[in-house]
Parts: structure tokens; C-alpha cells; sequence
């Protein structure tokens, strides 16, 4: 029975090889998008969850609140240092707490200077909270004192190729701090779904190391690096996050002068106990090591999977029902020769089921051929496992029954049910069931309004990662580069000489030196105030020298630049601090340069009128006095060195002769040839120190570089929406050409012409992706302008992409259907009046 059952099956399979065709591939298709897209999903919640006891090691992270004293919010990975010794102060569900920062590392090997991939300090044992698996050594030993070092595989093999590492010495260097490490132990590298990157982990002491900067300890405000703790089994983090209110109150001093509100860091900041697991995807993403994702996001890309199946399993079940209407003489005949009722439905069932298996056995194929290139494009580490607690061979056969049984029981109950006499009695091969042309229709425009709004999502995504890549962010993009490490003990005595240098270089217009660059990866506030004024507001502050502003492409909106000859223009104080000097400083004053943000921010209307304003910055030393003052002789054009995800920064710039950590080159010409001769100036004056540079315009497209990706992943699902939808279309209008062929030869004969009857078959398909157009547009309004809302600056979210979507959608569709037509309105209608 069931041999016969099979036998049926593949033969009315290869009666009609195009519906074969359209509904095989179109179902494997829409399946392998479906698993690949989940794949995809289920790695992007992966992240760190691979780590043994991940579920107890947790990130403390610093959110900023916008108040009314000004201040961008800032979600922030990084934190204080003085926070992590008070939460272990006042919890003891806390059974570890690591203090981990990156002051940038190199590590010198028989004499060669080398820097890691990413050196990091650590004040403790990191990997008794991250438990990262070790290839050599003891990860519980591993770093039990302020001379152990750390390797990952990549760093082992790149320092001692071929032979063990540990119990060998490296000598690190990493701001006034050079020592001989024993490395103790080799770490597996970092897999790609995790929100850590290190390659060296060194152990220090913080109280030595931060001797010359002592706020780096003590500073709230201060976000020099991460907090990672490990609590008791048991302990619930919510439980402890909710006593944090208290806990600020107890633990956190008033910022030094202010009064008022808001002149607490615990008024104006929060702090979040975030499990490991969740980093990648939580709500605190600045300063991260990795960049992360939006959950919502992610969750999205899950529903068009979905929905992706879904307009696959709609077109599977739409040209089955279509195919077994015109089976209404062979199921006639069945039923006269004995065939049971139940028979008649497990045969229908049965077709569909495995319709459905040949259809998942292609889709798997595919989904394994398509991983390696979307690895690729995702510079991810995904992968498909069958068995196990992840494996998908069970979901798989699951779903090919739920969808042959989807697309199996409609037509097989109502087939069933046909009368053997009628059906033979009227010489009927196809019969309709009534409402089934509508249901058919209503799933067509639910497939349509799936494209259209991907479409849409595709178009405003794509033109707003392209907006905020192109958009005048204040700055020359083309022509700049960044070299890092300024701020380096051996670079700092000859930075001022490599400087020089560098502007003699032919084809360099202008060189700067900063503490701020693109994407700069550090972040410093300060308050500030008008003379006479109690209430102060929170702005950006940095230092520049006079090269800056022409290295960037600043403009000057009033006043002048800083001079190296005016003595009111150096703020330097030595390092360490040196209370006499900062006192001094406060004694005599400053000058200052402003942004046109930070000017409005102080209350000033116009550029011009901040000119030569006394204003109070808190940029000193408690014991040296609260307030620094300072006159503005500068305003300049707002600068957007960070991504517009975040909020413009109104920023305070001063000038000094030292403590830079960039230098802005500007250049016209071969900016490559530029670039090693500035490394050549850079290796004779310091040839203990590795150079590092950047393009801004690589920096720049890595910013945003996600959200292309992302622009391109929506562009792939709306094609393959749009082909999905196609060969259901394709399918339908066969289908129904093939049961009006008698109406199409009758309507010939009394004078329709060729094009009429085109016009009649592509209008009546045309319909249903109109009405779709209703419901894609107002959903993708709505989940676009909340995807928007993300960005401090936007795009506008005008008709064209709506209406572009739209006739896009239409010209697929007219398109897929009027070859068809047209082939059918050719028909001699002699053949047609022949049909029956």
C-alpha cells in the first residue's frame, strides 16, 4: 500500500515538472534561509556562553543619565576602579573581584620591541571569574603574582615558535612601568562569539602603576578599565542591584566644589551587574572590547526567518491545493474502483510529507554550502550540528511533517469529499473549492506585504549607515590619519621633535597633537561654569595643541587659535601632580577654546559672544582648589568624533606641552608613501616603541561597518523574499491560465485581443501586491522610525523608500506573471475550445 502510495506521488511529481520545480525548490529555499538566519540568531546569543560557570561571573558597568546640568547618557562596559573595591567592600556575595585595563603594551623579546594584539593588566587572577581554557599552566596559579604573564596560543607561538612557553621571560612596557615577566601559563584563543579580546593578560600592581595619576584610583568618575566579579553560588544579582542606591549613598563623595542635586556622581550615574553571557547584546555598549549588537536587532533577524518559512510554507501549500483541485477526476475514479475516504487522505498527506522531506533533504545541502560564505561576510565562527543538546535533525523532521501536513490536509479533506457521479457525470479533470481563490489570494498579499516591508527596512538602513559615513561630521575624512601611542614614556620626550619632523615631510598640510581622535575609544568630562554662576554643566574636556584644528578641518567660527607663545594659552602642569603647579594654575588662570555645543551649553547665544568670557573649569586637583579659571578665546565648528549612535559632545579644549595620545596628520598626495615616512621618523627617534597608525577613513568604516552588514543581511532576506514570492506567483498564474484556458480561447473568439487578455491575467495578480503595500507600509514605518531613534542624527524617513518598495514589488510581480500571460493570450483558441 504504501509502495503504491509513493509511486503516485513521484509520478504526479513528474507529470508537471514546473510545479515540481517551483514548489520543491521555493520550500528548500525558504528552509535553508530559515535555518541559516536561526543559526545566526542562536550564535548571536551564544556569546561567552561556551566559558564553564559563566552563569556566575559578572561585568559591573556605568551608566551616565542626562540631567538638566547638561552631560551626554553614555551606557558604558567600563567603570571606576574605586567602584569595584566598594562593591566588594559592602557585598560579601562577592567571592572575586578583577580589575582588568589596557594602557596600551609592548613587549620586547631579545631586544625587539613587538606590541600584542591586546596586552591587558589585570590586578588579580582574572581567570578564576573567566573561565577560559588553559593549553599550558595552571589557570588557578596562573597569575598569583605581580611577575606573572599570561599568554593566548596566537601570542605563545608568535614570541616562541615551536617551544614551550612558560617559565621564559618577556619584558613588558606599558606606560612608566618596564619589568620582566615569567610567562605562567597559554590560554586557548578567544573564540569569535565572545565579548572579551585580550592575547596577553600581565598581572600589576595598581597602586605603583597609577602612583602619577592617583585619581585613577580614587576617582568616580574615572572609568579607566573593567570590572569583572564572581559571585557565591546562589547569589542573585538583582537582589544586589537593587541595594545599590544605598550603596552609592554610602560609598561616593560629592564631586569636589559643586553643590546642589546633582553634585554626586551617584546622581547622575548608575551602575549595572551584568552576566557575561548578556554583555554582547545588553544595553551598555560604549567602551566596549567588542563591538556588540542590539538584541532587538537580533530578535528581528528571528522573526524574518520566520516569516521567510512562512511565505514558503504559504507557497507550498498554496500550489498544492491549487495542483490537487485539478485531481478531481483521478480521485472520482479512486473512489468508484474502492478507495476509502481515509485512504484517499493519507495518500494526499503522504505526498505532501514527502514533497516536504525531498524539499528539507535540498534545503539542508544548501544551508551546509551557504555557511562557510556567511562566515565569512560575518567574520563569524557559526556552524550546523545535527545531534546533540544544539542539534537541529530533530526540529528538521519536525517541521517537514508540520509543513506536508500543512500542505496535505486542506486538499486532502476537501478532495476526499467529492461525489463520484457528479465529477463524472459533468467530465470534470479540476474542480475549485468555493473561498479557496480568495484564501489564495489573501496568502499572496501576506507574502508580498513580507518583501515590500524588507525592502523598505533594506533601503533606510542602507541610507542611513551611508549618511552617517558621509555626513559633515565636522571634520576632513580623506587625507587624515592617526598615530597612536603619543603618550608612550619613551614617544612623550621626543614627541614634540617628531612633530616637527613630520610637517617637513612634502605633502603634509597640517599635524596636531590631541587627546582625542576619531572613535577614541576614552571618554573625559569635567564641570564647567559662568563666572558668578553656582550651577555648573557637564562638557567634554581635552587637550590639543595649535596643529589640531587645521589637521582636522575645524573651522574657526570666532577668536583665534592657541599659541604656543602666549603663556595664558599652556595649561601644563607636571606629572605626577604637583600641588604647588596646580595651584599656580588656578592662581593665574587659562585660556580655553570651546565647540559651538559647549558655548550654547554655557549659555552663550552667539560664537562671538563667548569671545573673551571668564568662565570656572573644574579640571584641577581637589587639594589644589575646586575651580580653574579660564577665558574663552576660541569657538570652533562641533566635532562628531564618535559614532551617531551617540549623542553630539559639547567639548572644552586646552593646550599643553605634553600628555598627548595621538597625533592627526594631514596630507595631500599618496597618503601610504606619507605614512611610512612618517614611520621611518617615528623608528629612528624611538625604535624601542612598535608605530602604530590608522586611516580615519578605515577608522570610520568599522564604525559603521555593522550597521552596512546589517543593511546587506536585510538586502539578502528581501531578495529571497521577493524570489520566494515570485515562484509562488509563478506557480498560481500557471495554474490558473491552465484551469480559464476555455474562458481565454471563448474571449479570443468574440474579439479580445493578445494584450487584453494580458492586461486581464497580470491585473488579477497585480491586485494582491497593492493591497500589500497597505500593510507593509505602515509596519515598516513603524519598526524604522524606532530603529532611527537609535541615532542622535537621521536620516529623514520620506515616501521614497515606501513608494520605491512598492513599485519595485510591482514590476516583480508583472514581471514574473507577463511572460506567462502573454504566452497564454497567444494561444490559438482552437486548442483552447479543444481543452476539454
Amino acid at each position: 500500500m504504501w509502495r503504491n502510495y509513493v509511486t503516485v506521488g513521484l509520478r504526479a511529481l513528474t507529470k508537471n515538472k514546473v510545479y515540481a520545480f517551483i514548489n520543491i525548490f521555493g520550500l528548500s529555499l525558504g528552509i535553508a534561509a530559515c535555518l541559516l538566519i536561526l543559526t545566526f540568531v542562536r550564535y548571536e546569543f551564544s556569546y561567552d556562553s561556551w566559558m564553564p560557570e559563566a552563569d556566575r561571573a559578572y561585568q559591573l558597568q556605568n551608566f551616565y543619565l542626562p540631567t538638566e546640568r547638561g552631560g551626554e547618557e553614555m551606557k558604558l562596559q567600563m567603570t571606576s576602579f574605586v567602584s569595584g573595591t566598594a562593591l566588594q567592600k559592602d557585598f560579601p556575595q562577592i567571592e572575586k573581584r578583577v580589575y582588568l585595563t589596557s594602557q596600551g603594551m609592548v613587549i620586547e623579546k631579545d631586544g625587539q620591541p613587538t606590541a600584542p594584539e591586546r596586552g591587558v593588566l589585570v590586578d588579580g587572577n582574572i581567570f578564576e571569574i573567566l573561565r577560559i581554557p588553559f593549553v599550558k599552566g595552571d589557570p588557578a596559579h596562573a597569575l598569583d603574582d605581580t611577575s606573572s604573564l599570561v599568554l593566548s596560543e596566537a601570542e605563545a607561538e608568535k614570541y616562541f615558535p615551536g617551544t614551550d612557553p612558560v617559565g621564559k621571560t618577556l619584558t613588558v612596557t606599558s606606560g612608566d612601568m618596564k619589568q620582566d615577566y615569567r610567562v605562567t601559563g597559554v590560554f586557548k584563543d578567544l573564540p569569535k562569539n565572545t565579548s572579551l579580546r585580550f592575547s596577553v593578560v600581565a598581572r600589576f600592581d595598581p597602586q605603583t602603576y597609577f602612583q602619577k595619576v592617583p585619581t585613577m584610583l580614587t576617582s568616580w568618575n574615572n572609568q579607566g578599565g573593567y570590572i569583572y566579579v564572581k559571585l557565591r553560588p546562589g547569589t542573585d544579582a538583582k537582589a544586589i542591584e537593587a541595594q545599590f542606591p544605598a550603596w552609592e549613598k554610602r560609598n561616593i563623595p560629592d564631586d569636589p566644589g559643586e553643590t546642589g542635586p546633582h553634585s554626586n556622581p551617584g546622581s547622575y550615574g548608575d551602575w549595572r551587574l551584568v552576566n557575561i553571557r548578556d554583555v554582547h547584546l545588553g544595553e551598555g555598549q560604549a567602551a566596549s572590547m567588542v563591538p556588540g549588537a542590539d538584541k532587538q536587532t537580533i530578535l528581528t533577524f528571528a522573526v524574518i526567518a520566520l516569516m521567510i518559512l512562512a511565505m514558503a510554507c504559504i507557497n507550498f501549500t498554496n500550489l498544492a491545493t491549487a495542483r490537487a483541485s485539478q485531481r478531481a477526476r483521478e480521485v472520482a475514479l479512486r473512489k468508484v474502483l474502492g478507495a476509502t475516504r481515509r485512504q484517499l487522505i493519507t495518500q494526499f498527506i503522504g505526498e505532501s510529507i514527502l514533497v516536504a522531506g525531498i524539499a528539507m533533504v535540498i534545503a539542508l545541502a544548501l544551508a551546509e554550502l551557504a555557511i562557510r560564505p556567511l562566515n565569512a561576510f560575518l567574520e563569524a565562527e557559526m556552524s550546523i550540528h545535527y545531534l546533540g543538546s544544539d542539534g537541529i535533525l530533530l526540529p528538521v523532521i519536525a517541521l517537514a511533517l508540520i509543513v506536508g501536513l500543512a500542505g496535505g490536509v486542506y486538499p486532502a479533506i476537501y478532495l476526499s469529499r467529492f461525489q463520484p457521479a457528479r465529477v463524472l457525470k459533468a467530465n470534470k479533470s479540476g474542480a475549485e473549492a468555493e473561498g479557496s481563490g480568495r484564501l489564495r489570494n489573501l496568502l499572496v498579499v501576506g507574502q508580498f506585504a513580507v518583501s515590500i516591508g524588507l525592502i523598505i527596512c533594506t533601503a533606510v538602513v542602507y541610507s542611513q549607515t551611508i549618511y552617517a559615513r558621509t555626513m559633515d561630521a565636522g571634520y576632513k575624512r580623506e587625507g587624515l590619519f592617526q598615530v597612536y601611542n603619543l603618550n608612550a614614556p619613551a614617544v612623550e620626550p621626543v614627541a614634540k621633535t617628531l612633530v616637527e619632523e613630520v610637517r617637513r615631510i612634502p605633502g603634509v598640510t597640517a599635524a596636531g597633537r590631541t587627546s582625542i581622535s576619531v572613535n577614541p575609544g576614552n571618554n573625559s568630562m569635567t564641570s564647567a561654569r559662568r563666572l558668578g554662576q553656582t550651577q555648573s554643566v557637564q562638557i567634554g574636556v581635552y587637550g590639543m595643541d595649535p596643529g589640531v584644528i587645521d589637521a582636522l578641518g575645524m573651522k574657526l567660527l570666532a577668536g583665534r587659535n592657541f599659541n604656543e607663545t602666549i603663556a595664558m594659552d599652556d595649561s601644563t602642569t607636571p606629572t605626577p601632580v604637583n600641588i604647588e603647579a596646580e595651584k599656580a594654575l588656578v592662581a593665574r588662570g587659562t585660556n580655553v577654546i570651546v565647540s559651538e555645543a559647549a558655548a550654547k551649553r554655557l549659555g552663550y547665544a552667539t560664537p562671538q559672544e563667548a569671545i573673551g568670557k571668564p568662565i570656572q573649569v573644574g579640571f584641577t586637583v581637589p587639594e589644589a582648589g575646586s575651580w580653574v579659571p579660564a577665558t574663552i578665546v576660541g569657538v570652533v565648528t562641533d566635532v562628531r568624533y564618535r559614532s551617531v549612535r551617540q549623542p553630539l559632545q559639547p567639548i572644552l579644549y586646552f593646550y599643553q606641552t605634553a600628555g598627548y595620545q595621538q597625533l592627526l596628520v594631514r596630507a595631500n598626495g599618496d597618503l601610504k608613501a606619507i605614512n611610512a615616512q612618517v614611520e621611518a621618523i617615528w623608528k629612528r627617534l624611538v625604535p624601542d616603541h612598535p608605530y602604530f597608525s590608522r586611516y580615519v577613513t578605515d577608522v570610520v568604516h568599522d564604525l559603521y561597518n555593522q550597521d552596512e552588514r546589517r543593511a546587506q543581511l536585510f538586502g539578502m532576506f528581501a531578495i529571497l523574499a521577493a524570489v520566494i514570492g515570485c515562484l509562488g506567483l509563478f506557480g498560481l498564474a500557471s495554474f490558473t491560465a491552465e484551469r480559464r484556458t476555455k474562458e481565454i480561447g471563448i474571449r479570443k473568439v468574440l474579439g479580445a485581443r493578445t494584450q487584453d487578455i494580458v492586461r486581464l491575467l497580470v491585473w488579477q495578480f497585480s491586485r494582491p501586491v497593492l493591497i500589500a503595500n497597505l500593510i507593509a507600509w505602515p509596519v515598516a514605518w513603524w519598526v524604522m522610525r524606532d530603529w532611527l531613534n537609535q541615532f542622535d542624527i537621521r536620516i529623514d524617513l520620506t515616501p521614497t523608500p515606501f513608494a520605491l518598495a512598492g513599485v519595485l514589488a510591482l514590476v516583480i510581480a508583472v514581471a514574473t506573471i507577463g511572460a506567462h500571460a502573454f504566452r497564454v493570450a497567444r494561444t490559438n483558441p482552437v486548442h483552447a475550445l479543444r481543452y476539454e
